[in-house]
């Protein structure tokens, strides 16, 4: 579990390590002032202040903005430092860097197969960041890698779970075309789940291309349009028998003209073909009568 730390500052630590290093080099030059007979006392004493300032060196840490350092002691996790600034930590600590900035993932276009067996190309983009340091840095071998490969295996879970579209699934409640928010929002909790292990923390998930593969795209577009021309028809069919519908009881309400049964249905039939036509009806002057 994370463990934050409050190390003290370091530039008391700096201060008294430059003075050291100025000791050491004063001894050292003091011990061999006399080229003939140099000083060996002083030359050690020089030697041993220098160890001591690269020792003391050793546990100054600099930590830059959104930036985080995770400490251990000869194996021991000992916590994790995500102040900005100098600090001055033991100098047998062991530290790894580790970024707590957002970072942006753009997927690879995945194929796969819907819910309903079409092959399909995806790909999504997505926000996360660094939210456990303990987690990302001992409980998976490298976090980049374990999001990269996660964010994908939940990708293509997503697409399993839902058709591309309603056209092969009337009653599906949700699909990858239509979902929108819905979709992101279940795409979002997917790579939650998957990546909280690794102490990850999902900023935000969206689809970034979604399409039929290429094999077959151009055969769901034909069944498209033809959907949207049936759905089309239908509502032109639907218009013109209210129209003529209309026309006939205005007729017989207002004694405009008297029509029997076969009158009625070739009216019928020459309003549904105006109506229903795909181009102008063209006047055609009957000089006889219905039945010659």
């Amino acid at each position: 579990m994370e463990k934050t730390l409050k190390p003290m500052s370091g530039y008391l630590a700096l201060v008294i390590s430059l003075l050291l290093l100025g000791g050491s080099a004063y001894f050292f030059i003091y011990g061999i002032n006399d080229g003939e007979n140099p000083d060996i006392t002083y030359i050690i004493f020089s030697a041993i202040i220098f160890f001591v300032t690269c020792f003391l060196l050793k546990g100054l840490m600099i930590i830059q903005p959104n930036h985080s350092r995770v400490l251990n002691f000869f194996g021991k996790y000992v916590g994790s430092v995500k102040d900005n600034g100098l600090f001055f930590i033991n100098p047998l600590y062991s530290s790894q860097k580790m970024s707590l900035r957002s970072e942006n993932l753009q997927g690879q276009t995945l194929k796969v197969n819907d819910k309903m067996g079409n092959p399909i190309e995806i790909a999504v983009v997505m926000v996360w960041k660094v939210g456990d340091t303990y987690k990302a840095a001992f409980d998976v071998e490298r976090y980049s890698d374990f999001v990269k490969m996660q964010s994908e295996a939940a990708v293509r879970h997503l697409a399993m779970s839902f058709p591309y579209d309603n056209l092969e699934d009337d009653h599906a409640p949700i699909t990858l075309r239509e979902g929108g928010e819905k979709i992101n929002s279940i795409l979002e909790q997917e790579l939650t789940d998957r990546l909280s292990k690794a102490g990850i923390i999902i900023q935000e998930a969206r689809i970034s291309h979604l399409a039929y593969a290429s094999e077959i795209a151009g055969a769901m577009l034909q069944r498209q349009q033809a959907t949207a021309i049936v759905a089309a028809r239908t509502k032109i069919v639907e218009g013109a028998v209210g129209m003529v519908d209309l026309a006939l009881k205005k007729l017989s309400a207002e004694n405009i003209v008297e029509l029997d049964d076969e009158r009625k249905a070739a009216m019928v039939s020459n309003l549904m073909v105006v109506l229903c036509g795909e181009k102008a009806a063209q006047p055609i002057l009957n000089a006889g009568t219905l039945y010659n």
